[in-house]
């Protein structure tokens, strides 16, 4: 008889191929491919990280739930094709784990996180045949694995400790100010990607004013728009009618109030962190 923790898993590893049974299944879940989850992917975990960091264990329980779902959707898509399956996945990872854990399944000895990193390291090195990886190819690999801001920094950080730095922050400023020139020209006079392009290069550049600062450019983001639907929901509460019934003068008006009850600390939005009580009020 199976352990409540594997018959759970059970179950939900049989419903997912039911719903992909061509018998009775979803015609949703049948028309989905690996390629077509990736969004949900992207989206769950997002929505994992921020019941983490402000959801009650309720909430949490619910978003890893959605993010294992994905985990089992690939998994039965692929051996639908007998490509892999969810054994392969399972036992792939616990060997890797184990691999990389000498210090406690082997022999090794380590009492420090910086020894942890270092048997790490060496041991990936090692699966790797010891090919030292170039560091374009490191760059290619945040770029194509990590959130753009969050790319964008761990780079420049990489870069920097290669020296491709500024020797000050007024140079950094002096790269901002030519990069906002530069997006300026290319929004009166080119074509849609060469603007695509010079914003890349202003956010990039903005990016090296939060590294020199020791900013975090996702949070930072993440702030400002909050405050935006902040903003919003206070315009809604202190509107007679639905905004867009509202002319332009008036919203501004209406948005300017709502900056200066939250200047004041007059407005609390609801399911703010302070309204956990598992949740410090951390932002």
């Amino acid at each position: 008889m199976l352990n409540p923790t594997l018959a759970a898993l059970q179950r939900l590893i049989d419903v997912v191929a039911q719903l992909r049974s061509p018998q009775g299944g979803c015609p949703w879940d049948l028309a989905q491919t690996p390629q077509t989850l990736i969004p949900y992917i992207i989206e769950e975990a997002y929505e994992t990280v921020a019941a983490l960091q402000t959801g009650t264990e309720a909430d949490i329980c619910e978003e890893l739930g959605d993010l294992l779902l994905q985990v089992i959707l690939q998994a039965q898509i692929a051996s639908e094709f007998e490509h892999f399956n969810l054994a392969t996945i399972a036992e792939g990872i616990t060997t890797k784990l184990i691999r990389r854990h000498p210090h406690v399944f082997g022999e090794e000895t380590a009492t420090t996180v910086g020894e942890v990193r270092a048997h790490w390291e060496a041991i990936k090195a090692a699966e790797k045949g010891n090919i030292p990886e170039s560091i374009s190819g490191q760059f290619r690999r945040y770029a194509q694995t990590l959130p753009p801001l969050m790319a964008s920094l761990k780079i420049s950080r990489k870069a920097a400790a290669l020296g491709f730095e500024w020797e000050t922050l007024e140079d950094v400023w002096g790269k901002v100010e030519e990069e906002w020139g530069e997006l300026k020209e290319a929004i009166a006079h080119k074509n849609t990607a060469e603007q695509e392009a010079e914003l890349g290069d202003l956010l990039f550049a903005l990016i090296q004013i939060a590294r020199w600062q020791g900013l975090d450019p996702s949070r930072a983001l993440q702030g400002t728009n909050q405050r935006f639907i902040q903003r919003l929901e206070i315009m809604e509460k202190v509107g007679d009618r639905p905004l867009t019934a509202y002319s332009l003068p008036e919203l501004d008006q209406l948005w300017n109030e709502a900056k200066r009850q939250l200047g004041q600390g007059r407005f609390k939005p609801e399911h703010s962190p302070a309204d956990h009580p598992d949740s410090d009020g951390a932002a």
